[in-house]
C-alpha cells in the first residue's frame, strides 16, 4: 500500500513558476513509477509527466515542466516553468508499474490532487 500527498498548488502569474511535491509513505517507493496528472475543470485527467525506467512528458508541457525524483525521501516533484492559462488544472500524484511505459500507465495509487490557478 502507498499512500501519495500533494502539495504546493497555489495561484501564480502567467509567465510564473512553481514546484509541486509528492511525498509517498509506505514501502519500496522507488520500485514505483511516478506520474503527474491533470485535470482541468470539465476535462478528462491526463498524462502530464512521468519518471520510471525513463523519463515522458505530454506534449503540451514538454520543455517548461521538469519531474525529478528523491528516492531516499520517497518524494517525486513537478517543477512547472513558464505557466499559461491552459495550464490550470488539480494535478495529481500518481505511483504505478515501474516495468511500463509511464505515459500510459495504469497508476495503481492516487494522490488527492492539488489545485493550480493560473491568472492572465
Amino acid at each position: 500500500q502507498v499512500q501519495l500527498v500533494e502539495s504546493g498548488g497555489g495561484l501564480v502569474q502567467a509567465g510564473g513558476s512553481m514546484r509541486l511535491s509528492c511525498a509517498a509513505s509506505g514501502r519500496a517507493f522507488s520500485s514505483y513509477a511516478m506520474g503527474w496528472y491533470g485535470q482541468a475543470p470539465g476535462k478528462e485527467r491526463e498524462f502530464v509527466a512521468g519518471s520510471g525506467l525513463c523519463t515522458d512528458y505530454a506534449g503540451s508541457v514538454k520543455g517548461r515542466f521538469t519531474i525529478s525524483r528523491d528516492n531516499a525521501k520517497h518524494t517525486v516533484y513537478l517543477q512547472l516553468n513558464s505557466l499559461t492559462p491552459e495550464d490550470t488544472a488539480a494535478y495529481y500524484c500518481a505511483a504505478g508499474n515501474l516495468f511500463t511505459r509511464v505515459a500510459t500507465m495504469s497508476p495503481s495509487y492516487w494522490g488527492q490532487g492539488t489545485q493550480v490557478t493560473v491568472s492572465s
